[in-house]
């Protein structure tokens, strides 16, 4: 059973009486605030889990032999 333009015209006209104009903007600003949030959170996310790799990659290779070798010695001496 589809629904005509009439039968949707009523049934759109029937919420409006029922919520209200201003309700009814006022849903659906919080559904887009909250899409928003949820994409800031998702992008926040996948910053966060790409930095951790970076981190770790980034002591190894700025690593020099003297360095290594300075930390070796400090062990021996213990």
């Amino acid at each position: 059973m589809s629904f005509g333009p009439w039968q949707l015209a009523i049934i759109a006209l029937l919420i409006l009486v029922l919520f209200g104009r201003g309700k009814i903007s006022e849903m659906m600003g919080d559904f887009g605030k909250g899409i928003k949030s949820f994409k800031k959170g998702m992008t926040e996310e996948e910053k966060a889990d790409a930095e951790p790799s970076q981190q770790i990659e980034a002591p190894a290779q700025d690593a020099t032999p003297e360095a290594k070798s300075t930390v070796q010695s400090t062990d021996s001496s213990k």
